[in-house]
């Protein structure tokens, strides 16, 4: 890294890590909102949050991914909410730089700072028509919303021919062409503002799409223009570790907060110092290896990712499948530690201004995503170290 980028990572870190305070304090206020705060999108956008992984030409710094994922982390140290979206918004501005130029330019051409939100379920309706494709349908989950002004809306074009494999898309669309139907009223995650998308019969020009098999082979559109080496990592790889990373955060932040419930905590009915309980040491003893482990493994990951996108060994695909498997274990261990962090905190971790409380219910929430579900990837994994073919494509 040149000294310019090593200091801008610097400042990163830093002003990643001077924000937790105040985004923990605003937390009950954005659950309420159902949205971010807008001191909190502010202070993203000021900081250059949503820039470490744009594209040079448009504004951004073009970092690897552990520096955007130290940040998210550190972000969900204080809020997982706030992470989640700057996690899957700002991963989108790097999707972004693989689409054809002329879409990048539609979006930054005025303004580097736009952003684009997004829901990659295929369950849009599309047809072909001259330059490009009408589309229509409703897609959920689309978080950070009322702060973007465009979407990626995931759907599949039929095949040309009977028999062929229908082609799997992302579509960009511009808020003129959509409406945000506000419904997230959820029991974690409340601030991420999660809300439905609805499109009636837009037109979207060839351009303005992404092919899946492109992000899968790493040879996207976007590449001719954008050359950094980051554009060439998987978007599988990417995109997944979005949506779980910021579990690694908050299960740090309810660690910090249970420490220092439990060090001073007697309990009302025993009056026995909860910190001399084995099981609560214990609890706090795995939330920290779950933590460990979890960061390990992902700055491993894209180590050797982004030591294949320099030009090393390429991955294999069991390298990719195994890795795919990885991200989705990362939730299901940090809910299980939350958990028990949460039952050592006694009955008043059931109110939910407690931090234990909010990172446990916010860890189960991003639990419920489907990528952050790990039997149908450790499957897929066991099968093919068993000589079975692979089933998954989205690596």
């Amino acid at each position: 890294m040149s000294q310019d980028k090593a200091a801008i990572r610097e400042r990163l870190y830093k002003q990643a890590e001077a924000m937790v305070p105040a985004l923990r304090e605003r937390a009950s206020e954005t659950e309420r909102l159902h949205q971010l705060h807008p001191d909190t999108i502010k202070e993203f956008q000021e900081a250059g949050f949503f820039r470490i992984l744009q594209p040079a030409r448009y504004g951004g710094y073009e970092l690897d991914p552990h520096d955007f994922f130290y940040v998210q982390m550190k972000v969900a140290e204080g809020c997982m909410s706030s992470a989640w979206v700057l996690g899957v918004v700002a991963i989108h501005n790097w999707q972004l730089g693989l689409f054809d130029d002329k879409a990048q330019q539609d979006v930054w051409g005025k303004d580097t700072s736009v952003l684009i939100s997004s829901s990659y379920m295929p369950v849009g309706k599309v047809t072909r028509v001259d330059g490009g494709y009408r589309i229509s349908g409703r897609w959920g989950f689309s978080s950070g919303s009322k702060h973007c002004d465009w979407v990626f809306l995931g759907s599949m074009i039929p095949p040309l021919k009977e028999g062929d494999a229908p082609d799997m898309r992302t579509f960009l669309l511009p808020i003129s062409d959509y409406k945000i139907v506000e419904n997230w009223d959820t029991s974690g995650l409340e601030g991420t503002g999660s809300h439905d998308i609805v499109v009636e019969d837009a037109f979207v020009p060839e351009h303005r799409t992404h092919k899946a098999i492109d992000g899968f082979n790493t040879n996207s559109p976007g590449n001719a223009v954008n050359t950094h080496p980051v554009f060439r990592v998987p978007f599988g790889q990417i995109f997944v570790r979005a949506v779980s990373s910021s579990s690694i955060g908050a299960l740090q932040g309810a660690l910090d907060a249970y420490l220092d419930v439990t060090k001073v905590r007697v309990g009302l009915n025993d009056g026995k110092r909860t910190v001399l309980d084995p099981t609560a040491q214990m609890a706090a003893a795995e939330a920290m290896s779950v933590i460990d482990e979890c960061k390990t493994i992902l700055y491993r990951n894209f180590d050797r990712m982004m030591e294949a996108a320099n030009g090393g060994a390429p991955l294999t695909m069991q390298e990719r499948i195994k890795m795919r498997f990885d991200s989705a274990m990362v939730s299901p261990k940090c809910f299980d530690a939350a958990a028990k962090l949460f039952f050592c905190c006694g009955a008043k971790s059931i109110f939910k201004d407690h931090p234990v409380n909010r990172a446990f219910r916010d860890i189960a929430c991003g639990r419920t995503h489907v990528a952050n579900g790990p039997d149908k990837y450790g499957r897929n994994l066991g099968g093919v170290m068993m000589g079975l073919e692979n089933t998954d494509f989205f690596l």
